[in-house]
Formats: C-alpha cells, structure tokens, sequence
C-alpha cells in the first residue's frame, strides 16, 4: 500500500502542479509590468519549488556529444551494445580511427541512473574506448522477465566483460561505490577459469568490500535492524499500470528519502539558498542548483531479493571480506586473482563508505605488489571521488596512468 499512496498523492497534486506552472509563467512573463518587483519575483520563486518539490524527475541523458583525442574534438555517439533484461551495455562511441584500450565502468545500483557518472565518463572518454552499465528502472521491468539478485548481477559483469573481450583483448574495468563487491566476484569467477576476457585491471573507488573498516551511517543503518526488518518495511510491490506491475522492489523514492535524511541540514540549507538566488535573479547559481537536483532527484525502484542480499552478505554478514561469499553454488576465491592488476581509491571525508573498506580489496586478492596501488584523496568526500575538480585534476590522471601501465592484448 505505500507505493499506491506515494502513487495517489503524486496524481493528487498533479493540478496544484499545473495551477502553479500558469502562476509562475504569469509573474515572470515579460508583458507582467510587474514582473521585475519584490513581490513577483518572490512568489514566482516560492510556485518553483512547490512545482521543484512535487514532481517526478525523469531520466536524465548523458548530453555527452563531443570528446577531444589527441588534440581533435569527434563526435560521441550512444551506442547499446547489449540489452538485457535489467542493463543495458552503452557504448560511446567516437568518431576516430585512434584505438584505444576498451574500458567497462560499472555505475552503482543503488537508486540513482548512471548518468550520475556522467563527469566521470567524460573525462575517461579522450583515452579510453568507454562502455558504462546503464541499469533499467526495475519498475519498468515486466515480471516475464524474471528475478534479478546479486548472482544475477555477477552474470551480467561477466557477459558484459565477455562482450568487450570479443576482439582478443582485455578490458579494463572501473568499478564506483556498490559494484565493488559483485565485481571481485566475478572477478574471481574469471580468474579461475582463465578466461581470455577477464580484467587486465580493476579500479574499485569507495566501494564497501569491508564494511567493519571505519563503519559509516549506511553502514549503521544496515546493521541495526534484523533483515525481516527491511523486507517488511521497505520491500513492496510496484503498482498497475507500470510496466513491472507486481513485483517486489525497493522503491526509488524510499532511497532518496534516505539519502536525504543523511545530510537533512546541507539540503536545507542548499534550498534555501537556492529560492534567495531566484529572488536575486542569480542565474548562474540557480541553473547550478538545478543541474545537480534534477540529477540527484532522479532516482529508480530495485530489485526487492537484489537489494535484501546485499544488505545481509555486504553490510551485515561481510560474506567476501570473511571469506564465505558463495556464488550459487560456488565458495568465492579472491586469491584466485593473480594476473588483474587492482587499484583503489578512497576520500579522505566519505561519509558513505569509509576510509579503508575499499582498500581492504588488496589483502583478498594475490596480485603482485608491482600490479597494486592505492590512493587516497583528501579533502573530499564519496561524490568528489568520480566527480568534480579533484576526480578531474588529481584522480582520474592517476587512474588513466595506472589502466595503461597494466593494460594487456
């Protein structure tokens, strides 16, 4: 029942929203000989985030159009290069003859779209060949389609990997927050069958591989219940008519309450500053604001049995970090990768995933020292690892440096 009222309250306001629209168009339309005064301009700001408040935000796109490499802007083109049930493989593909190493990022699943990696795929794009997985809103996916859970999710890396390797060579794998875990699996799973596909190399950045190293909230919050606690009181059905009537998520609108909640005072405050630059007339600020909300308010239903396991074997039972993460059938073996080189970074302020769950990546697997490296970057915080001016100037240097150092054919 709650995500027919969450349903029902959205259509409810749905002509409130329009009334608010005509409003706000009224006040600022040039003809308004009042438009330009105090009082306009306050009310047109405060009918905004009303209508900012209330609606659904879609999924954003990518809008990454053009690219530099070696010194000449190409065309970007989005390219599907696999469909399945619960991913979708993008590729961007650039007009250039250059040949560049096959890169596979692996975007979180964890509420958000891929298109939150969007800096992080722009500035990959000039020295790699990038492939992002582009996960499909559960909600959207019919039941006939089947279940999707973490095994699931392993296979789809591996496929995804076996695709890119199809051409005789080794991709390269980036790895962002929540698909570290699945990754080392599959991984692992590679390794040990010396496919001619697997990884030359793995870069894992603020990814929960143990989640006992310096725990956050999330992590507090996932250990504090018992699992029956989260499957009873997040866990519903996704209501008719969307496409994937009737089966069991986590809804998107319950993570990003959760989201939320973390930082409730930075959101606050970010809002409220926000309706004074629209009364000021600030368009720069305003149009920064609303980039990073429509972006960040976007958000997507999960799998109910995916998201259950990876509360109980990431955060609750640190299966791969003891030792005791089985694939179906299959007791994992990190050690078994020897051959695929293994980076991870972490920042110094994560309030997401702690200092040192990431790195504790390196004392599971058996790589030589000379194929390892981990870096710490300082002064930010989980979003600043793959986005902003640090990722842009510090890390994504190192990590593109590291990616070629072990890249292999």
């Amino acid at each position: 029942m709650l995500y027919h009222a969450y349903e029902m309250t959205h259509a409810a306001l749905a002509p409130m929203r329009q009334m608010a629209r005509l409003g706000r168009e009224a006040l600022q339309s040039p003809s308004n000989p009042l438009a330009k005064s105090y009082g306009a301009r306050v009310s047109a700001a405060g009918l905004d985030m009303f209508i900012k408040a209330t609606k659904r935000y879609a999924k954003p796109e990518f809008g990454l159009e053009t690219t530099v490499v070696e010194g000449i802007e190409v065309s970007v083109t989005e390219e599907i290069t696999m469909a399945l049930p619960f991913c979708e493989l993008l590729h961007f593909k650039r007009d250039t003859t250059t040949k560049h190493q096959k890169l596979l990022i692996i975007a979180p699943l964890s509420g958000h779209y891929a298109t939150l990696l969007r800096g992080t795929v722009k500035e990959m794009l000039p020295d790699h060949d990038v492939y992002i997985t582009d996960w499909v809103d559960s909600r959207d996916v019919p039941l006939s389609a089947g279940g999707f859970d973490l095994d699931d999710y392993v296979d789809y890396l591996v496929q995804f990997c076996e695709k890119l390797g199809e051409d005789g060579t080794r991709p390269a794998v980036l790895a962002v927050c929540q698909p570290g875990v699945p990754m080392l699996v599959a991984a692992s799973l590679m390794a040990a069958e010396n496919a001619a596909y697997r990884p030359s190399s793995i870069t894992l950045m603020g990814s929960p591989i143990d989640t006992a190293k310096n725990p956050k909230k999330p992590n507090e919050l996932a250990t504090s219940k018992p699992l029956s606690w989260f499957e009873q009181n997040v866990i519903t059905r996704v209501p008719w008519p969307n496409t994937g009537f009737m089966r069991r998520v986590y809804p998107g609108f319950l993570q990003l309450s959760g989201f939320m909640s973390m930082n409730l005072d930075r959101h606050v405050d970010a809002h409220t500053e926000h309706f004074r630059n629209m009364v000021k007339g600030d368009g720069d600020s305003t149009e920064a604001h609303r980039r990073f909300y429509d972006e960040y308010m976007a958000v997507m239903d999960l799998s109910a049995s995916y998201y259950l396991q990876t509360i109980e074997r990431v955060f609750q039972k640190r299966l791969l970090a003891t030792g005791a993460y089985y694939y179906r059938d299959t007791l994992i073996d990190p050690a078994k990768i020897t051959d695929i080189a293994l980076m991870t970074v972490e920042g110094e302020k994560d309030d997401i995933t702690g200092l040192g769950q990431t790195e504790a990546a390196h004392r599971l697997v058996n790589v030589p020292k000379k194929m390892r490296q981990h870096h710490v970057q300082a002064g930010v915080g989980h979003y600043g690892v793959f986005n902003g001016s640090r990722w842009r100037g510090v890390i994504a240097p190192k990590v593109k440096a590291f990616v070629a150092a072990h890249a292999r054919g």
